[in-house]
């Protein structure tokens, strides 16, 4: 196994799968901290190792209102972002998730967004974004209450998606 393929089984080996119960869980709000700071560069490193556009605490098994996301190839990070206006205007796509074996589904939603929420240095940050920015952000958060896109899907989707992760998963293995 190439060191690549070593870091990215290590990173995804961090990352809580369907089933786990701390994923249908709410998070709480957090303060920015020395330890919420440590919390970040990890899930930043976990994130790109694993080949992720996005990670939310839940994922890691940290039941606690902090994302992290790649927009226009930055690492961001939002402290306790909320959903603050939804465009009428939806649109459906094939939405993966690193907490279902990176198996996609198609998803409905909502094609503009706009988010606030805090940044490390205690910052106001609003996003107005739109199209995979707005599909990334609206995924994350959706991980901080509890919801995953087996959530968001249609109940035949659902269901195959069920039917691929039993496949998926080694015989012994539950």
């Amino acid at each position: 196994m190439a060191n690549n393929d070593k870091a990215k089984a290590a990173a995804v080996g961090q990352i809580r799968q369907f089933g786990d119960p701390v994923l249908k869980e709410e998070s709480r709000a957090v303060v920015v901290d020395d330890e919420l700071r440590k919390l970040v560069d990890r899930m930043i490193k976990i994130m790109h190792a694993a080949d992720g556009v996005g990670l939310a605490a839940p994922q890691i098994g940290v039941l606690r209102k902090v994302i992290v996301f790649r927009l226009d190839k930055e690492d961001l990070v939002l402290i306790n972002p909320e959903i603050i206006w939804k465009s009428e205007e939806t649109f459906t796509d094939a939405e993966g998730c690193l907490s279902l074996a990176s198996m996609a589904v198609d998803v409905e939603r909502a094609k503009q967004v706009k988010v606030e929420g805090e940044d490390l240095d205690g910052n106001h940050m609003v996003y107005e974004v739109e199209g995979l920015k707005a599909r990334i952000l609206q995924h994350e958060i959706d991980h901080l209450h509890g919801l995953m896109i087996v959530n968001r899907t249609s109940r035949e989707q659902r269901k195959d998606l069920m039917a691929r992760l039993r496949q998926y998963r080694l015989p012994g293995e539950d």
